[in-house]
Parts: C-alpha cells; structure tokens; sequence
C-alpha cells in the first residue's frame, strides 16, 4: 500500500513540474520561431539587394562589344592601353559614377565616363571621317542603364545633347557608338550600353563660343582649333519624356559630371 501510495505522489509530482514548464517551453519556442523568422527576413532582404546589384553589374559583363569602336571594358586605370581588331585605345581618365537620375517615368543610371584616346585601325578610319579628319583622337563615353518603370511604351533619349567644359557641345546625331538607346523603349523594359563623342577634334563639332574674328583660316583659328583641352566635366541634358501617342509627359534633365 504505502508503495502504491508512494507511486501515485511520483506521478502527480511529474505532471505538476510538466504542467508549470509547458507554459515556459511555449513561449521559448515562440521566441525563437520570432527569432527565425527575423532572421530568415534578414536574409532574403539581403539577398535581394545582392541580387540587384549583381543584375546591375552583369549588365556592363554582358554587354557585347561595339562594332565600330575598340572595346575599353578592361581600361579601370589611368594609361592602361588595350588593342583589338578595330583599333587601340589608352584611357586618359574615369570616373565610377554609379548613380540613378529619376526623369519622369524612367530612371536613368550613369555607370562610368570615361576620356579615351583611340587610334582607329586602317579599316576603321572611313567610319570616323564623318566626325573627324584626325587619324587619332581622344573621345568621352559614358555607360548608361535605362529603365522604363511604367506598362507603357514611352520615347526617350539618353543623351540628346552633350557640353564639355572646353566649350564643345555636341547633339545625339554625333553619337560614335549608335547603339541603339535612343527611342522606343516598352513598359518595365531596361536598355544598357555605351554613348560617346569625340573631343578636341579640329572643326569636327560646334564650339560653345563663336570666334568670328578668326574666320578666313587663319593661322591663328587654325591654332586655336588644334589645341588639346582638358575635359574636365560634362554636362548632359536628356530628351523630354513622350507616350506612345507623342504626348510630352515629363520635361529633360540636365545632369553634371566631373571627372
């Protein structure tokens, strides 16, 4: 009897002792289902903002090189020279810009700019007579990523005209990689490459400042037009933002860049 008895104060003492630790046991699972939750949160935020960046960065990796002028992807340092069949090319300065401009409906992100000095090869050169007689010549580019965040079909430019310090401006038409970025772009669609012009070229472009006083080919305008400057910054002033049915929706923008 008095083991029986004892058995039963065995069994009432064990459901007691469980019944007060469920309660502790639940709210420890609870705290650490909130823990991994927050974690596992945590986690895949951070991978989207990896992935993001990773989508941004394979659009320089996959660009395909440009048919006409000498691919300059591997050029990250000053006076770094690289040749291809379509020429040979010396980085005279960059500059890692990597910021988004919101125009209206779409967001317009300046990867890089570059000044590079190219020497077309023989087969090249008829390409660039339209802009310049020079048989070599120093070109600013930039790296543009262009993002539609609407539905709706739009009509954009990039770069519809260009202004460097030294004066020179230049308008889309005169764009050395015609790639392409100007124009249609569909709904949620995102376009990516490469705009340049070429600089310091003798009467290749407008000048800012006109020098009537130098006109007739004098020897001082032919001077003056020889002259190599330094592009210290650009200045770019985007098209206006139309709609499928040619509707002016957002107004240009003009964005600086310094190197």
């Amino acid at each position: 009897m008095k083991q029986t008895l004892s058995l039963l104060c065995l069994i009432m003492l064990l459901v007691g002792c469980s019944a007060n630790a469920a309660p502790e046991n639940n709210e420890t699972n609870k705290e650490n289902a909130t823990e991994t939750e927050s974690n596992t949160n945590e986690k895949n935020a951070e991978t989207t903002k990896q992935n993001d960046q990773e989508q941004t960065e394979n659009k320089t990796v996959e660009y395909q090189p440009n048919p006409q002028v000498t691919d300059d992807r591997s050029l990250v340092e000053v006076g770094q020279t690289y040749e291809d069949d379509k020429g040979e090319a010396v980085l005279k300065a960059i500059k890692n810009v990597n910021q988004t401009y919101k125009v209206g409906p779409i967001e317009l992100t300046v990867k890089e700019m570059k000044l590079v000095h190219l020497r077309p090869s023989y087969g090249m050169i008829d390409y660039f007579h339209v802009l310049t007689h020079e048989e070599e010549f120093d070109f600013v580019k930039v790296f543009v990523e262009i993002k539609n965040t609407t539905p709706e079909k739009v009509n954009f430019a990039p770069i519809a005209l260009l202004e460097t310090n030294t004066g020179e401006t230049f308008d889309w038409e005169k764009d050395i990689y015609l790639e392409e970025l100007n124009g249609e772009i569909e709904g949620n669609a995102v376009k990516a490459g490469n705009i340049g012009f070429i600089v310091n070229a003798a009467g290749g472009h407008a000048h800012k400042e006109e020098h009537g006083k130098h006109a007739g080919g004098d020897s001082e305008k032919d001077e003056h037009d020889n002259e190599t400057k330094n592009v210290e910054w650009i200045e770019i002033t985007t098209s206006d933002i139309f709609d499928q049915n040619e509707n002016k929706i957002s107004e240009s923008q003009k964005i600086k860049i310094e190197f």
